[in-house]
């Protein structure tokens, strides 16, 4: 198997990562903006046997092919979005993860399972419930952007309100508050083809932001774009969900962005989930050697935080030394024990939790500790 290799960078610490704004515990009973239960979609003849069929659904995807003429994208999915948080579906070319957030809106199909939105059942609304949907609930920003080459960019941005039906001089104010919040001030009256490909990128994403939707859905919109700028175009998403805490579920198949950007991480193969967790929980715990072969270059310690390497303080290291934050990356700790000589407080309220010293920061390194806080969910 040949897996990316990872990068210098995992992005910000957990403290400059955006919060999850309104995100649920697993025990909240308000409904997930997203739940998605058994879902399958099927390419192929006869295509919904497959998963009303025991036998046929167990077959890997080469032997499906061969007896019956079929794909299986997207096999026996299930997961849910809590709202406010970033969720990002990740995998290799072909493991299903575009088919998967195609199905969400049905601008694919599913062939098997459910999904809902806020409670309502997706694939049971009509035509007028699903155009309301794509329009006003869930916009999506694709990497191909699919900007109008004769209108401005102002325009473009205020296309989707035109659409609603929405008065031109509201639809122009809204685009023009939009397009200032993606930092293209000044370019309002230029047009694609005068702009960069970061810059159209940036049109595309205020299109999707003026509509107002509760949700935003990236189908990797950003691999396109040369390094530098995807960088940039990372930090604006990341800038405005800490700006607006809105739900995103976000398309990739690059590690270190999926690592950058994500609350929580689907790592997709063969059009299954293989581990749904944390970043931390991903690196820290892999679920099989696919996920560990996965995750083999990442720097640990930029990833883990120091919860997964404190120990129970003694009496007399709870008052002196420096202290971080429970989210603070082991990173961080390195440079605190190494500046300071001192092992390091995790404090929260007041309160000291633990304190990481530099035995249990080489074994975490190392691959030696084991985050007892994380917690595997396979689907």
């Amino acid at each position: 198997m040949s897996v990316p290799s990872a990068p210098e960078s995992f992005g910000p610490s957990p403290a400059e990562r955006p919060p999850i704004h309104g995100g649920r515990a697993p025990h909240d009973p308000a409904p997930p903006v997203f739940a998605v239960d058994g879902l399958w979609k099927v390419f192929g003849p006869k295509s919904h046997q497959v998963p009303a069929d025991p036998g046929l659904a167990a077959l890997a995807p080469a032997e499906l092919r061969a007896r019956t003429g079929c794909t299986a994208a997207v096999r026996e999915v299930s997961f849910s979005v809590r709202k406010g948080e970033v969720f990002v579906v990740m995998g290799l070319s072909g493991s299903g993860k575009s088919t998967l957030v195609r199905c969400l809106t049905r601008l694919v199909e599913p062939t098997a399972g459910a999904i809902a939105i806020d409670g309502e059942n997706v694939r049971a609304m009509d035509r007028a419930r699903l155009r309301e949907l794509r329009r006003h609930r869930a916009a999506m920003v694709f990497q191909h952007f699919g900007l109008l080459p004769h209108r401005s960019v102002l325009d473009n941005v205020a296309y989707g309100l035109e659409i609603q039906g929405v008065p031109r001089s509201r639809r122009r104010a809204r685009a023009a508050e939009v397009v200032a919040k993606v930092g293209l001030d000044g370019m309002e009256q230029r047009r694609p083809g005068q702009l960069s490909g970061g810059q159209q990128q940036r049109v595309g994403l205020a299109r999707a932001l003026a509509v107002d939707p509760e949700v935003l859905l990236f189908d990797e919109p950003f691999s396109a774009l040369d390094p530098l700028i995807r960088r940039d175009m990372q930090e604006e998403v990341v800038r405005l969900h800490r700006e607006e805490g809105r739900t995103m579920v976000f398309i990739t198949h690059d590690l270190s962005e999926a690592l950058r950007l994500g609350d929580r991480i689907a790592l997709m193969r063969d059009g299954r989930i293989v581990q749904l967790g944390t970043p931390e929980e991903i690196v820290g715990s892999p679920a099989d050697d696919y996920v560990r072969d996965f995750v083999r270059d990442v720097p640990r310690e930029q990833v883990l935080t120091v919860r997964s390497a404190m120990r129970p303080p003694d009496a007399d290291e709870t008052g002196r030394g420096p202290s971080v934050a429970p989210g603070a990356t082991v990173s961080e700790a390195i440079e605190a024990v190494a500046r300071t000589g001192f092992p390091v407080r995790v404090m929260e309220d007041g309160r000291c939790l633990g304190v990481v010293d530099h035995e249990r920061l080489l074994e975490v390194i190392a691959g030696n500790g084991h985050p007892a806080h994380t917690r595997r969910e396979v689907a």
